[in-house]
């Protein structure tokens, strides 16, 4: 049974369409703000659940990394239906999945949200048990006070099952190796202050993308939930803003190859 509050949404707009992608234990509307603000700068926006959130930690320890990723073409097939170009904005895990998305399918450009390359020491990944006794375990979560957020952008599980945080980790080591192979234009937004995904992640990315034209933004007084911490308004921003200069530079693209074909 889905979690009141949890359930996916869509908002008709514009021709550009948003695909948001949640973290990892986490639920659509973590993603409601950022997606409210994108909505209003004209963008249609959907945001799936990805299986196994959004019920309980039980259903997520039989989920893969695959059942994530399936979630995510999903909506990805859904917004093909609505919008001709598609970018992708992604948290944490949900990063990850937009990054995989960009390197197998064509998206207009990629937001990510404090993707985890590296997860911090301080979250004792060298204590998780062998994958074989992590069957039927959880560990509890605990989130950071937030100020001023709505509580129903708050929900997330208050425990995470170990053998799924195994898949996680394999699903990082995945990513890596596709990379290379990601061409869309990228915004890159992380926290100096983040807990959960160390910051190296993000120059590892930057390194390793295939893309040409990429953009940083360092946070500074916010944790892993950046689309919802004190610095909000500045993702809100700046991820709108990065949306409006790639939809012009492809629109120059194809005003260049018009007139270069007309001679």
């Amino acid at each position: 049974m889905i979690i009141e509050g949890a359930e996916p949404f869509l908002l008709p707009g514009g021709s550009h369409g948003v695909l948001f992608l949640h973290g990892f234990t986490g639920m659509p509307p973590e993603m409601r703000l950022l997606a409210e603000a994108l909505h209003r700068a004209g963008h249609t926006v959907l945001c799936p659940r990805l299986a196994g959130h959004g019920t309980s930690p039980e259903d997520l320890a039989h989920t893969d990394a695959e059942d994530w990723y399936d979630s995510a073409l999903d909506g990805y097939a859904i917004l093909s239906g609505l919008v001709p170009r598609i970018s992708v904005v992604g948290h944490s895990m949900g990063a990850l999945l937009a990054l995989r998305l960009a390197a197998q399918k064509r998206v207009t450009g990629v937001v990510t949200l404090a993707a985890p390359i590296f997860i911090d020491e301080g979250r004792g990944m060298k204590h998780l048990p062998p994958r074989s006794a992590c069957i039927g375990r959880f560990h509890p979560k605990l989130r950071k006070f937030l100020h001023d957020v709505p509580e129903s952008c708050k929900a997330t599980y208050d425990r995470m099952p170990l053998i799924a945080i195994h898949e996680l980790v394999g699903f990082i080591e995945r990513v890596k190796v596709l990379l290379p192979k990601v061409r869309a234009p990228l915004l890159l937004v992380h926290s100096l202050h983040d807990r959960t995904a160390h910051r190296r992640s993000l120059r590892y990315i930057y390194d390793h993308a295939g893309s040409v034209h990429k953009e940083v933004l360092w946070l500074v007084r916010s944790g892993h939930l950046v689309m919802l911490d004190a610095e909000r308004r500045t993702v809100f921003r700046r991820t709108a803003e990065f949306l409006r200069e790639i939809e012009r530079m492809g629109k120059e693209t194809i005003y260049a190859i018009r007139k270069d074909r007309a001679g």
